[in-house]
């Protein structure tokens, strides 16, 4: 088994390998940037980094990792976020984020350096004024942060 190395991916091609392996997330529409995690020469994994979802966080200063997916390997979670905070800070950004369901735990964004700084509470976007059908989880969520 080879070691991880780094590789930038376009949108389309991290789409693709979300819609294939993301267990509770399809693809996104638009990104800042996206890094794969390559193994011998094939995508293990990716992450995919944009503006923040919660308009409160858009400040022009933060960044959010909004899929992070892989195929089992370990070491592979820990290894993109790690890659995304450098690539983010590098890039002039001051913070990057990202949401996990509460019953994953975050033990790869701890391991690359990320604290927890948030909870927040499930909930479905869906109203009576603006009824939608739930496309994703609903349950509770944390919020990671790393900072330069």
């Amino acid at each position: 088994m080879g070691k991880l190395e780094l590789s930038t991916i376009d949108l389309a091609s991290a789409n693709a390998f979300v819609d294939r392996l993301h267990r509770h997330h399809g693809r996104v529409v638009g990104h800042k940037f996206s890094l794969a995690a390559l193994r011998d020469g094939e995508v293990v994994g990716i992450a995919i980094v944009g503006r923040p979802v919660a308009r409160m966080r858009d400040d022009g200063l933060t960044l959010e990792v909004t899929r992070l997916c892989t195929d089992g390997s370990r070491n592979v979670c820990s290894f993109l976020y790690g890659a995304t905070a450098r690539a983010a800070f590098a890039l002039g950004y001051k913070r990057i984020g990202t949401y996990i369901l509460a019953s994953e735990g975050g033990v790869s964004l701890s391991a690359a350096g990320w604290r927890q700084i948030g909870e927040v509470k499930g909930r479905s976007w869906s109203c009576k004024s603006r009824p939608r059908i739930d496309k994703h989880p609903v349950s509770d969520k944390l919020l990671f942060e790393a900072v330069a």
